[in-house]
């Protein structure tokens, strides 16, 4: 089946705009993470290992340019998918301490960290949240990993 330029780049735009639409949805039904407990987080098991690193990386790299690298403990509720532990990689990887059972000194500054993941019309949706800051972003995802589909969405918390 032969589809018209045309009508090819209006079902581009179309499928950006939904992703669009969809990943401002995601942000915008964001709970607030208490400063108390760590909200659990979520990953579909069926996104690869290296489309789940190739993610994590990213969405960390981005996270540590709000936050600053490495200069907290990250508590993190994960699931067992490959992007949890792809998540507690990266963190790790920029420096960050990550504990997962909520329990850490009293003296250290502790970010709660938690995550989404969601596959739409054949795009990943990743958002990050912490008390001060929302991250999200479309990836398009391959056998071998995955690039940025959209822009970095960022919201900050007053």
């Amino acid at each position: 089946m032969n589809i018209p330029l045309s009508h090819s780049r209006a079902l581009q735009r179309l499928r950006n705009y939904a992703a669009a639409c969809a990943l401002a949805a995601l942000l915008s039904g964001c709970q607030s993470i208490g400063t108390d407990s760590v909200v659990a987080s979520s990953a579909p098991p069926e996104i690869s290992g290296p489309a789940a690193s190739a993610i994590a990386g990213d969405m960390v790299s981005r996270l540590a340019e709000q936050i600053g690298p490495g200069k907290a403990t990250v508590a993190l509720k994960t699931d067992t998918s490959p992007f949890g532990q792809a998540m507690e990689a990266a963190l790790k990887g920029w420096g960050y301490a990550v504990v997962t059972d909520q329990k850490t000194d009293s003296g250290a500054t502790v970010i709660p960290l938690a995550y989404v993941i969601l596959t739409v019309d054949g795009q990943v949706l990743a958002r990050l949240s912490t008390n001060s800051v929302e991250l999200g972003r479309a990836y398009s995802v391959t056998a071998n990993g995955a690039t940025p589909a959209s822009a970095l969405s960022l919201m900050r918390r007053g």
